[in-house]
């Protein structure tokens, strides 16, 4: 005959549980792009909007990774995004884009152009800054 502390233990190793874990407000800037060992990350969002979009820039040597993730955000929208991250002396290599329910996930590859000169802070905000305007 079993227990309740066994059963409470069964219980516990059968249970799956998922976990959210969602970083809105984190702001880093960890040195200079010109640095491939360092990693550069930054996402930038106002908690009294959340229906803007959260722009995350990540910088490795010449490579960058952009993360857009909004709900307000429109499928005809990519090809601005993609020239607005141009604009900025980046040249994209990859891009993908994921529907799930009214949300919109962004993820775009680049490489730096010799004209670059931003951290990674100022590309998200001119990024996110940039997005509002057609978004």
């Amino acid at each position: 005959m079993l227990n309740l502390k066994t059963l409470e233990e069964q219980a516990t190793k059968k249970t799956v549980q998922s976990v959210v874990l969602v970083k809105r407000f984190h702001f880093s800037d960890e040195g200079d792009i010109s640095s491939s060992d360092h990693y550069h990350n930054e996402v930038v969002n106002s908690c009294y909007d959340q229906l803007l979009p959260e722009v995350e820039a990540r910088v490795l040597g010449k490579d960058v990774l952009i993360r857009i993730h909004s709900e307000k955000l429109d499928q005809g929208c990519l090809v601005e995004i993609l020239n607005e991250i141009e604009k900025l002396y980046l040249t994209i290599v990859n891009s993908s884009v994921l529907q799930f329910a009214n949300s919109t996930h962004i993820t775009i590859v680049a490489q730096m152009e010799i004209e670059f000169c931003m951290k990674a802070k100022e590309l998200a905000r001119n990024l996110r800054h940039a997005f509002l305007n057609f978004i």
